[in-house]
């Protein structure tokens, strides 16, 4: 801009000079904002393309990446030696897994949410070759069968769906716990194991955890359910030993039980690896990933070497990854004397293990190829090499063109960043999972000692002031404050509060998977009108379903059985079990029948079975 000036002004004298220093001075002027505001523009689209890793995979001979993202349609193909893009296949949405075909001629992407899809795409000329509609927010897909059928989580539907490629057709659908999120097939194609995301009993219960579905892959049916510890949640990561003897799950292991008065030695939050025999379909044990002064937030990724002699597991909040000797492992715990001692154990992995922190920030997908394992960082877009048998990081590139991050994303990005907290054992996104709920109860000092209180999402929060149970936060802001004090034992800048406040404030809900081709089935429909009729719609109005007042609905018990509840907006209700302020109700039925003595919640006692169905069909549907 400034040559283009110099060869436009040429010295004058007198008036003219003095027009062409003001004509210079306004065209000057005009260029700067109007190049600023392209800048300002080009900034935000380029902040708007998000390039968030679901799912990386390499091609057989270990030349070629497929790394796909969950936030645009792209898929790229990069050189693992170059490390340069080769190509990009555009998807027809955002993808949440892919697997390749035996022969490596097509490439099976799982993508979507409502509507979510398995496409196929010929790997050469990227064209979509084939679609199969699945169900909602289709994920690691996984095949078997010698290649002709692939496994798919529908997270959302809480299902597993069994696709025949050859056909593109669905074939079966098996019911899982909640929330699957990763599966993987032993190498004789019998078996699916199936990691659930979250716990499905009442917060209350004595035991309450998440589990692991084993599926029959020849009846196909499921054969068994498998809890993990009290207190597992936020299930992230799947893997299967090469010999199909054992499966490896990443979690959090939530010490719920205790007031979160300190975070020292995992006072509130583990991180944990849990182990499971398939062959005995039983659960082995649970070792704990950090160390007794340095937690390893949000385990996410967890692969195992070909040669199955090594674990490998990210730690997204952490920024690290830990590498694990699988076989001494193994040893250890065999000759273990206190075997239910081994999930409390914070030493347990000293000298099996080794703690590598990472360039890029949000770890949470991992790549083995032969001494290789790369590291795809979420929020950075880039991908790091740790060399194995060099025990190093040999590198590390960008996935895509480096941009100035939004606020809003550079919220997102500590809202799961453990680092913030004191000695690293949590991130917000310990207890609140997609910026939602881990379905566990916690005795928070906020409102005193003793009275546990169950987690709530963060959807909305910001724009349905006041917050918590009881309301003693007059709003949002406030909480994240609070939260990064005395949840967090941390002291942050408010720049950093900001920008999770505009994460959180842009938050948009995710549809039900209730809903039918994205409108109310004829049962919610009658739903609705039972709503208004029963007595729902007096407090749960308005286009958050709250009025944002407090009642005496009498769930309250022992020294709060006579105050007043704030009424929780009932958008993406269906995703939040367990309910009411304690969790006591494991499901929505609950809520309007066992847990709604003298109608205090709504008139649903005079209401019939199949009414008492419609209604929670509708709520469940907004």
């Amino acid at each position: 801009m400034k040559e283009m000036l110099i060869h436009i002004v040429k010295p004058q004298t007198g008036m003219a000079k003095n027009r062409i220093i003001r004509a210079t001075i306004i065209v000057v002027t005009v260029m700067v904002a109007t190049t600023t505001a392209l800048l300002m523009q080009a900034q935000a689209v380029d902040a708007g393309r998000l390039f968030s890793v679901s799912a990386m995979l390499a091609s057989p001979d270990g030349k070629l990446l497929y790394v796909a993202s969950d936030r645009s349609s792209e898929l790229l193909v990069w050189n693992s030696q170059s490390h340069k893009q080769l190509r990009m296949i555009t998807t027809s949405q955002p993808a949440h897994g892919i697997v390749l075909s035996q022969n490596s001629q097509k490439l099976y992407v799982a993508e979507g949410e409502s509507d979510g899809v398995l496409n196929t795409y010929d790997t050469r000329s990227g064209k979509r070759i084939a679609s199969v509609l699945l169900g909602h927010t289709p994920m690691s897909p996984a095949l078997y069968a010698n290649g002709k059928m692939a496994a798919v989580c529908l997270r959302f539907q809480n299902e597993l769906a069994l696709v025949d490629l050859s056909k593109s057709k669905l074939v079966a659908r098996i019911k899982c716990l909640r929330e699957p999120v990763a599966v993987g097939v032993t190498p004789d194609g019998r078996t699916a194991v199936v990691a659930n995301h979250l716990p499905t009993q009442a917060a209350d219960a004595n035991y309450v955890a998440a589990g692991v579905t084993l599926v029959d892959l020849r009846s196909p049916r499921v054969i068994k359910n498998v809890l993990l510890p009290n207190g597992s949640s936020g299930v992230r990561g799947l893997a299967i030993s090469p010999d199909g003897k054992f499966a490896y799950i990443t979690h959090i292991l939530a010490r719920y039980g205790m007031p979160t008065t300190q975070l020292d030695r995992g006072w509130m939050n583990t991180n944990a690896l849990s182990v499971l025999d398939i062959a005995k379909r039983q659960y082995l044990n649970t070792v704990l990933l950090d160390d007794v002064n340095r937690g390893s937030a949000n385990p996410w990724a967890v692969s195992v070497t070909a040669d199955g002699k090594k674990l490998l597991v990210s730690s997204a909040g952490a920024q690290e990854l830990t590498v694990i000797d699988r076989i001494a492992l193994h040893r250890k715990l065999e000759r273990c004397a206190d075997p239910n001692g081994v999930p409390d154990d914070l030493a347990f992995l000293n000298g099996l293990r080794q703690r590598v922190t990472l360039k890029g920030n949000g770890p949470r997908v991992i790549c083995v190829v032969g001494q290789n394992a790369f590291v795809a960082n979420t929020f950075t877009q880039d991908i790091e090499i740790y060399r194995l048998d060099l025990s190093a990081l040999a590198g590390r590139w960008p996935l895509v063109k480096q941009t100035v991050i939004s606020q809003s994303r550079r919220g997102e990005m500590l809202f799961n960043d453990g680092t913030m907290c004191y000695e690293n054992w949590q991130s917000c996104a310990s207890c609140h999972p997609d910026s939602r709920a881990d379905s566990l109860n916690w005795d928070l000092m906020n409102d005193g000692m003793g009275n546990p209180k169950n987690t709530r999402s963060m959807l909305l929060s910001h724009k349905t002031p006041p917050v918590m149970s009881l309301a003693v936060r007059d709003k949002a802001e406030t909480a994240v404050r609070a939260g990064m004090k005395f949840i967090q034992f941390a002291s942050r800048p408010e720049s950093d509060a900001k920008a999770i406040d505009s994460y959180l404030t842009g938050m948009q809900p995710v549809k039900s998977p209730y809903l039918q081709h994205g409108k109310l089935s004829a049962s919610a429909l009658r739903g609705k009108k039972l709503f208004t009729q029963a007595g729902c719609a007096n407090c749960h109005s308005g286009p958050y379903y709250t009025n944002l007042k407090a009642y005496n609905v009498g769930m309250g018990v022992y020294n709060e059985a006579n105050l007043k509840f704030d009424t929780s907006s009932l958008v993406e209700v269906w995703r939040t079990a367990p309910y009411l302020n304690d969790g006591s109700a494991a499901d929505m039925m609950s809520v309007l029948t066992t847990h709604n003595k003298g109608d205090k919640h709504g008139m649903t006692s005079n209401l019939s079975k199949q009414q008492l169905g419609d209604l929670a069909e509708y709520v469940l549907s907004l």
